[in-house]
């Protein structure tokens, strides 16, 4: 099915499932602990061994030889896994770091062998008596030093922009900004590890494994394996959070295949959490230079952003992503610049580009505001667009930015912010108030299902779309529920199975929007089958309440499986609306903090989030995406750092010990609303994704209120009290 023409009322309009606040129907499996997560599929792991990964203590260098005699003697041990024995790998298509190191070392805790037992005790004592040697190198290590050495090398135009005259425009202007920001490394911390249970039938490979994205999963382990895609099936019914981090294959499903190949049957594989920092993937750090030209009276003339991150592979973090879209500007110019560092690799984390860049332009745009002694909403206001300002003949499909903004600054109480910082007081607290818009991309992708009516009249629906903790289950049988007029007790949905047809996957907030409409296609197709066997025909045919009506007949839906079940398969293209209209979603944050004011603790105390993202699914669903992607935003803020230890090369803090995130102490009340849209051109549901939206500019929001307290301005992130210290008012 193409989707090329804004779209029409069709039977998702009636709203009789889909845009109710719908528990989840995986609910009871997760909260008694009987959704099979990767690890803990029985049936896959009968008789597995298990291993254990030994990790790299260097960070860039050679290994010169591993003794292993003692790892193969100790009890219980079947096999030691190393580059030596392995045979040729590849690399994936979306990870470009190796699982296993031999003879070079890329980066720290590179995986240098797996030692597969019997029990995992015997796996991790036997891994403990490993002995590699190391011929260390020096690595680079620092993105501060290596920016430097960018000054020197010519900006890739493929990773630039340029609109007008930028230069001239910044010099000309009445007022100006010119400031530094830098974001720091920061985790996923998932609270599922990697996992992966491996086994083979013949030449077939099957992985039950920690995915998000499980068609990129097939493609990817096949092509380092070097076996036929057919050869491969992947399973992950469910998926303890991603985040970005499980796009697809990691060392973890690699060694299990290898392993499980060497000794014959299933062999488990799950990362122990120290290694999870430093062996998979994280969010780059960034150093951000923006620049900000305006007249007097508000408006912007030249809008520049910089960016400088570091990579093990030259993917950069597209941090001015959101510079180009969010506000209007008639001299513009942006540029990133990627680093090669033998850090661990960076790549896809939550909100990947707008997150860190929306940290840097949303305090950059509050102090301009400053600057200009306007109110940082009315700021916004003014520099509103209706248009791509990059491309003024593109008009944005929706856009209510202005509407977020005010709707946000009433709710919120606005007007009582003080505009002057570090003037409202409450005992030993410095109150402060804060705010930043939102945006995200809303793009959609090629998704298909397959969807089976049976003679009792139950739909399942089948596709390999993965359920991260998201609520696709749910939404999917919303979806299934309305086009076939029955209740959603009739409706199950199977997924993250590589033989179902190929979905859309999990990530950058595309999965909503482009999964229900691959089970709407899928439903469509079901539909004519039902309509040609009952001999109904007609525009105006009409599934509800079991029932199919045409013309004045109705028949029980069930009439047209009384000779077998029928089924109904199809995949939802996209043609070239995404290139006549911009995509995005809006938003904007509002945030109240307590400052100490003699030792510099930060409190949260409210958080608002107004939110414009199409048509909303299931409301409840889609609050849960946005408080939790408010909590991360917190984190971002105030606490969430990887630190580097720029002599030997890794992440220091590499455990949830020393790896800071929000928890239930940390967080106050947050409110979310949801303004009225639907987005025609955006699929037949007319919904984009939000699980990503809710994310970025709320660390801003925080700066600025930590600031509206203070008047302590910190352009580092982390917002750690002893940035505050020394500068806190007397």
């Amino acid at each position: 099915m193409k989707f090329d023409t804004p779209a029409i009322r069709n039977p998702i309009d009636r709203l009789k499932v889909v845009g109710k606040a719908t528990t989840r129907i995986d609910g009871p499996l997760k909260t008694t602990g009987t959704a099979p997560y990767a690890y803990e599929h029985r049936d896959a792991a009968k008789g597995a061994a298990y291993g254990y990964v030994v990790g790299a203590g260097i960070a860039k260098g050679r290994i010169v030889g591993i003794d292993l005699a003692a790892a193969r003697a100790a009890p219980g041990v079947l096999a030691v896994i190393t580059a030596e024995d392995a045979g040729r790998l590849d690399v994936g298509g979306f990870y470009v770091a190796r699982a296993l190191a031999g003879p070079d070392v890329a980066h720290y805790h590179q995986a240098v062998a797996l030692v597969v037992a019997e029990t995992f005790e015997q796996a991790r004592a036997a891994a403990a008596l490993v002995r590699p040697r190391y011929a260390a190198t020096a690595g680079a290590y620092d993105l501060g030093v290596e920016k430097d050495r960018l000054a020197k090398v010519r900006p890739d135009p493929k990773l630039s922009s340029a609109v007008g005259d930028f230069d001239g425009a910044f010099a000309r202007a009445d007022v100006t900004l010119d400031a530094m920001y830098t974001t720091p490394d920061q985790s996923h911390a998932m609270l599922e590890p990697h996992a992966t249970i491996a086994a083979w039938s013949g030449d077939k490979l099957t992985l039950h494994t920690a995915i998000q994205l499980v068609g990129w999963g097939v493609r990817d382990i096949a092509k380092i394996l070097g076996i036929p895609k057919e050869n491969v099936r992947i399973v992950a019914p469910y998926v303890g959070g991603g985040f970005g981090g499980k796009g697809s294959i990691l060392s973890d499903a690699v060694l299990a295949a290898l392993a499980a190949k060497r000794i014959g049957r299933a062999v488990k594989v799950t990362l122990q959490r120290p290694l999870m920092f430093n062996n998979t993937t994280h969010r780059a750090a960034t150093i951000q230079r923006i620049r900000l030209g305006a007249t007097r009276g508000g408006k912007l003339t030249a809008i520049g952003h910089e960016s400088w991150s570091g990579n093990l592979g030259d993917r950069p973090e597209a941090s001015t992503a959101p510079t180009r879209l969010l506000y209007a500007g008639a001299n513009r110019m942006t540029r990133l610049q990627v680093a090669h560092l033998d850090l661990p690799e960076a790549s896809a984390m939550r909100a990947p580009g707008e997150m860190p860049g929306m940290m840097a332009l949303e305090i950059a745009m509050d102090e301009l505001a400053e600057k200009l002694g306007i109110d940082p909403v009315a700021l916004r206001v003014m520099n509103d667009t209706q248009v791509d300002p990059e491309s003024p003949g593109k008009p944005y499909s929706q856009r209510q930015l202005l509407a977020c903004l005010e709707r946000g600054a009433a709710q919120f109480g606005w007007n009582r912010r003080s505009a002057k910082p570090a003037t409202r007081r409450e005992g030993r607290w410095l109150i402060g108030m804060g705010m930043a818009s939102a945006i995200r991309g809303a793009p959609v992708v090629k998704s298909a299902a397959r969807v089976r009516l049976s003679r009792a009249g139950t739909l399942t629906v089948e596709t390999d779309m993965t359920d991260i903790g998201t609520g696709t289950y749910t939404i999917l049988a919303q979806t299934a529920a309305e086009m076939l007029g029955v209740e959603l007790g009739k409706v199950e949905v199977l997924l993250g199975d590589s033989r179902f047809p190929h979905g859309a996957g999990s990530g950058g907030q595309f999965g909503a929007a482009s999964s229900t409409a691959g089970v709407y296609a899928a439903c469509v197709r079901l539909r004519e089958l039902v309509a040609a066997r009952l001999g109904l025909s007609g525009v105006d045919i009409e599934f509800a309440n079991g029932r199919v009506r045409a013309g004045g007949n109705s028949r029980p839906l069930t009439d047209a499986v009384a000779a077998g079940e029928l089924v109904g398969e199809d995949a939802m293209e996209y043609g070239d609306l995404s290139k006549k209209f911009a995509q995005q979603t809006f938003g904007a944050h509002f945030v109240e903090v307590a400052v100490d004011a003699d030792t510099g603790e930060i409190r949260l105390r409210r958080m608002l989030a107004v939110c414009a993202a199409g048509r909303i699914l299931n409301p409840m669903a889609a609050r849960s995406q946005i408080i939790g992607s408010m909590t991360m935003g917190a984190g971002a803020a105030l606490m969430e750092e990887l630190v580097v230890d720029k002599r030997a090369g890794f992440f220091v803090n590499h455990d949830l010990a020393g790896y800071e995130v929000p928890v239930h102490a940390d967080i106050p009340h947050q409110e979310v609303v949801f303004l009225d849209e639907v987005d025609a051109t955006a699929g037949p549901l007319k919904a984009k994704g939000v699980g990503e939206l809710g994310i970025t500019g709320v660390p801003a929001a925080i700066a600025n209120a930590v600031y509206n307290a203070t008047g302590v301005r910190v352009r580092d992130y982390p917002i750690t009290l002893d940035k505050l210290l020394m500068q806190l008012p007397d």
